[in-house]
């Protein structure tokens, strides 16, 4: 099936088309590494990984690059208060990156450009754009000209002379314009600078993406994302420059995700929810998180709780444990039933629910309520008298290849046997209750092979370790 997009530049679901058959390029914006990572910054990693994640199930070839900013204002007055040098600080926080987006299921991108190692290119850049007339120097410092570019302001739907009126200039700033923005910045005494025609300084914020995305993927790129806080400067910013140098359009598509609230209120330190990833994960299983933040649509805003997160953990220990009543059933089923073609018709259905979620601008809380539809559907197969090898080979199937589509795993941790022991429990009640005794029988005997004891007692039925 095709694959549609919301396009946050049109405002519209669109058909994907990349620019060549079966090859994606993307490029997703990484973060400022001057701390680690917050559950903000976790959601565009876990989302846009599942969208890589997915193309590629789709059969596409993604060349996928996130970058890393290693030299702004924030690591500066990180490097400041803590006594040590930007490049020390960054290399931390960039290996803490690592290890934090790793746990929760995200591979790494083909290219983690940073800009520190990206300078020539930068200033190549940002010359050709002065020679061009969208960019001029002043004091040290240099600005690209918004008014120069007529398409300014068409990705967050803003005209330029509204965006001008809520526009000022700042003390120290030097521009012509209050709209227009820092390609390069002079250097103040003993901050970390690179030389350069205008003298020593280091780049803007904005400049870095559009010159790493030109480098590793051209000057036309498939798709670019992050999150929707990005929109307007950075994202607006980055189609100015990009545009400007080169005359052809920067991103064909555009996705940004959505906030997350903490309790219904906007994450904040001075509010004091600043959840960090590196302390969540020491608390809740990464793929918890992953599953959490999968459950909801990426383009909208999601509520982080401890109650939601409850839940969800239920849901997704419901999916796991079905999983495992599977795998433990495979040993004492047959090679073969009366209505395999069946059932098996019926558990690849839902594959293609999930496929058609996941087309749907990769609606990934739609696909993983096809996942627990799947669930219920292996504990109603459960409750066959004789159970086939074949359709569990199936059920277990399209549970390892789309739970790998979410980047999620089906293993679960030792804590959770007692739900695994209850919910067959259950399907004992519920076997005995349709006077399928074989069924209770092998239940019980299955268990017991696994040391868990059950005692039929008048107020139900009790369970201990044997």
């Amino acid at each position: 099936m095709t694959i549609y997009l919301y396009n946050t530049l049109t405002r519209k679901k669109e058909e994907f088309v990349p620019l060549e058959a079966n090859k994606v390029k993307m490029y997703v914006c990484g973060p400022t590494v001057y701390n680690y990572i917050h559950i903000g910054n976790a959601r565009p990693a876990i989302v846009f990984d599942t969208v890589r994640r997915y193309l590629e199930y789709k059969g596409y070839e993604v060349q996928y690059v996130s970058n890393f900013t290693d030299v702004d204002d924030k690591l500066i007055r990180a490097a400041k208060e803590l006594g040590e040098d930007v490049p020390t600080i960054a290399d931390r926080f960039i290996a803490a990156y690592f290890e934090d987006v790793t746990a929760l299921g995200c591979r790494h991108a083909d290219v983690h450009p940073r800009v520190t190692e990206s300078m020539d290119l930068i200033i190549s850049f940002i010359e050709e754009l002065i020679k061009k007339g969208y960019a001029y120097e002043s004091a040290g410092d240099v600005y690209y000209r918004t008014k120069e570019f007529a398409g300014y302001g068409k990705l967050s739907h803003q005209s330029i002379t509204d965006l001008r009126h809520g526009a000022r200039i700042e003390v120290g700033e030097k521009k012509q314009d209050p709209l227009d923005f820092a390609l390069w910045k002079a250097a103040k005494e003993g901050e970390i600078s690179w030389d350069s025609p205008w003298g020593k300084g280091r780049p803007g914020w904005h400049i870095e993406c559009s010159a790493m995305a030109r480098k590793y993927l051209g000057d036309t790129i498939d798709i670019h994302a992050g999150g929707q806080d990005l929109a307007f400067p950075h994202h607006e910013n980055e189609i100015a420059q990009s545009e400007a140098l080169t005359g052809k359009p920067f991103s064909r598509y555009w996705l940004h995700n959505g906030y997350i609230n903490i309790n219904n209120e906007k994450m904040s330190k001075s509010l004091g929810n600043f959840i960090l990833v590196h302390d969540i994960i020491k608390q809740y299983n990464p793929q918890l998180i992953r599953f959490f933040m999968l459950s909801v649509h990426y383009r909208n805003p999601i509520n982080f709780n401890e109650e939601l997160l409850q839940s969800t953990q239920n849901g997704l220990e419901r999916i796991q444990t079905a999983y495992a009543n599977l795998k433990h059933r495979m040993d004492s089923s047959t090679n073969l039933t009366e209505n395999d073609e069946s059932w098996i018709s019926e558990v690849k259905a839902f594959r293609e629910a999930f496929e058609q979620a996941m087309d749907d601008d990769f609606n990934t809380a739609n696909a993983v309520t096809e996942l627990y539809n799947l669930a219920n559907y292996a504990n109603q197969y459960l409750l066959e008298q004789h159970t086939s090898k074949a359709v569990i080979e199936t059920f277990l199937t399209e549970y390892k290849e789309l739970f790998e589509v979410l980047g999620l795993s089906l293993n679960q941790q030792q804590e959770l046997l007692d739900e695994e022991i209850e919910t067959l429990i259950e399907q004992r009640n519920n076997a005995r209750k349709e006077r399928n005794f074989a069924l209770a029988d092998q239940i019980r005997d299955d268990l017991k092979a696994r040391n868990i004891i059950l005692e039929d007692t008048p107020q139900g039925v009790r369970w201990k370790r044997g």
